[in-house]
């Protein structure tokens, strides 16, 4: 019995073996994506000479590879004879050889060593960015080479699900693999999706073993009020109103991201109406952007290191503010993290997104997320990353709101209940 004879496929990946650029296999637990595609590429190997890269975004030992699981499929399809399993590769009689690497740790120069490749597997794919998608892709340039991928897609804005899911492109094949797709779907692992779907929620429950992409992240600190941002149509288009002064919310950064809120204060809302993130830019580039708006201005508020005077200029960042022009600075008082996420809280219920130029801010609020105690497994202090720039200005708005002169009376804004999520 050949190995192709041996091997078990079901009629819904059947196309692996017809010639595509991008062949996509997307969908929760125990679809078997990741088995299937090992034995395909094992069985198109042992028939003719293939250079296949197996990858992923992150790869800090073999263990982290699909290394084990080609060679347990090896034995599986009684190939041991052809194929030779080292620490590193896997080399075919005929000479084919199986490759592994990690993507994030490569630049355009050092992935070069893959050019020759014919089939790049990635394993995960839902987790790669967008910067390895753009090194990895021009790079697999052989005539007729593909790249495979096969993942449980995360969130629905994650770059590889927006580029090969939601909007792939004509020479890409896209396959949903669910549980109930998988003839070899075991007793066990049934049990499990049984107890899962009693016992969990409808959205974990979906995610794990339907395979729909989350709309927030796991465990974002958000979660419960980005749903109901959501619900209520809150994202959605926010004109600007001549009538209301436009106030702009800052988070200072140089070598990371600076980002900028800009914001008016209603009779009973804040509407977000605009938002600025870039980095290693100068302060006049902010303030030109700024200015290039049609905005009637109201005040520039900068967090508490607005003051800090930098050692090269000597002057704080609310002085060259003032000497750009910028009329109404205020420097707000330093508040502790959690005091700050509190404020925001009890600001979302009021605030509505422009739904275009505030996309990056909703996304940095969705993924914004504590750090996880390696040992314990506890929550600690929110995670910083590219995502917390733009959810820290959110809670300097949540700080400054009572602040913001509006075209009303001062005391015409009411602070919005705690929200009471069981209801």
């Amino acid at each position: 019995m050949t190995a192709a004879t041996r091997l078990q496929l079901t009629a819904k990946l059947a196309p692996l073996f017809q010639p595509r650029r991008y062949k996509v296999m997307h969908g929760g637990r125990g679809g078997g994506k990741s088995w299937a595609v090992a034995a395909v590429l094992l069985v198109m190997a042992a028939d003719r000479p293939l250079r296949i890269l197996c990858a992923r975004e992150v790869q800090k030992s073999m263990r982290d590879s699909v290394h084990r699981l080609l060679k347990d499929t090896i034995v599986r399809l009684g190939l041991e004879a052809f194929f030779e399993v080292l620490d590193s590769e896997i080399r075919g009689a005929n000479g084919s050889l199986f490759l592994f690497s990690g993507l994030q740790s490569h630049t355009v120069d050092s992935i070069k060593s893959f050019e020759g490749v014919d089939i790049v597997w990635v394993e995960e794919a839902h987790g790669v960015s967008k910067k390895s998608w753009d090194v990895l892709i021009p790079t697999i340039r052989k005539e007729g080479s593909e790249i495979w991928l096969t993942l449980n897609p995360d969130m629905d804005t994650d770059d590889t699900y927006v580029r090969f899911i939601a909007a792939p492109s004509s020479d890409t094949w896209v396959c949903e693999v669910n549980w109930r797709d998988n003839p070899w779907f075991p007793e066990v692992l049934n049990e499990e999706r049984k107890k899962a779907k009693r016992t969990s929620s409808q959205e974990d429950y979906e995610h794990i073993w339907e395979g729909k992409p989350r709309r927030v992240a796991e465990g974002a600190i958000y979660r419960h009020e980005i749903d109901a941002l959501y619900a209520e149509g809150r994202v959605c288009p926010v004109p600007y109103d001549p009538l209301l002064p436009v106030h702009t919310i800052w988070d200072l950064g140089w070598n990371d991201a600076m980002t900028i809120i800009l914001a008016q204060r209603g009779p009973q809302d804040v509407r977000i109406i605009d938002y600025l993130e870039d980095s290693n830019r100068t302060l006049d580039w902010y303030v030109a952007q700024l200015e290039r708006r049609p905005y009637r201005w109201g005040v520039d508020y900068l967090p508490h290191d607005g003051r800090t005077r930098n050692f090269q200029t000597g002057k704080s960042t609310e002085e060259l503010l003032r000497e750009l022009g910028r009329r109404q600075v205020v420097v707000q008082s330093a508040t502790s993290v959690e005091e700050g996420i509190k404020s925001a809280r009890l600001l979302f219920p009021r605030c509505y997104f422009d739904q275009a130029r505030t996309a990056r801010l909703v996304e940095c609020l969705k993924r914004y997320r504590r750090d996880i105690h390696t040992k314990t497994g506890e929550p600690m202090a929110p995670l910083h990353d590219e995502f917390s720039h733009g959810a820290d200005a959110f809670r300097y708005l949540g700080q400054a709101v009572h602040q913001m002169p509006s075209a009303h009376a001062a005391d015409d804004y009411e602070e919005a209940p705690p929200p009471d999520w069981r209801t």
